[in-house]
């Protein structure tokens, strides 16, 4: 078998340590002993962008929270036209910097696209700031509707975050969330703050691999949040 090696670290701000890793080919994010992302595994990241590109303009504004490995970013390049605008929020500097050096090949150039603005921030410092700013959201930051990692992230996925992300979009607008695991509290909570939900499952490596969970959670201009 071909060993892991070990290629970079990266603190975590307010957390852990992330780890690129590589065996031959294959690379892997990992946090602790948690496999966050592993490059033969990209089905699902691309379903996150194709299925919250499918709901709005083709030039629309995205905002894609967490780099990883680009799929989700490479994704919705294709599916957007050229007036579109992608922004990717990333808090660890080191990840853009691991996708222009060892990752490059993963990566394709895909930073290079005049439509593309990287952030190094705190998404959900993004996020609060916004109004009405985006047609989309895409959240991928986690494993699923909880803070892995960083305990920070708890915000995102809780009545207040949601409430934001949900001001943070145009009326008709998107937040799409990634899960590796169903949740129910999480499909709960969006409705509780004016979104209408879709939940669906897809395959980690297109037609094959374990079933991960993408919420569609729609702005719809006739659906008012409840009061506060």
């Amino acid at each position: 078998m071909i060993p892991r090696v070990l290629v970079a670290r990266a603190d975590v701000p307010g957390s852990g340590e992330l780890r690129l890793m590589k065996r031959g080919s294959e690379y892997s994010i990992m946090l602790g002993s948690t496999e966050l992302m592993n490059s033969r595994r990209s089905g699902s990241e691309e379903a996150l962008a194709e299925l919250a590109c499918k709901r709005i303009g083709s030039d629309g504004r995205v905002l894609i929270a967490g780099l990883g490995m680009g799929f989700t970013l490479r994704a919705a390049l294709q599916d957007l036209g050229r007036d579109a605008e992608v922004v990717v929020v990333e808090l660890v500097p080191a990840v853009v910097g691991w996708a222009r050096g060892p990752m490059a090949e993963i990566f394709d150039g895909s930073l290079d696209d005049p439509r593309v603005s990287i952030v190094e921030d705190d998404v959900g410092r993004v996020i609060s700031a916004a109004e009405g700013d985006y047609d989309a959201i895409l959240l991928d930051v986690d494993n699923g509707p909880d803070g892995l990692t960083r305990a920070e992230n708890d915000w995102l996925y809780g009545k207040e975050g949601l409430a934001a992300a949900r001001r943070a979009l145009r009326p008709g607008g998107v937040l799409a969330v990634w899960s590796s695991a169903p949740d129910k509290g999480f499909s709960r909570r969006l409705l509780k703050v004016g979104f209408e939900v879709e939940e669906v499952a897809v395959r980690a490596r297109g037609s094959r691999g374990g079933r991960h969970v993408i919420w569609l959670a729609m702005r719809n201009a006739t659906i008012q949040p409840p009061l506060r």
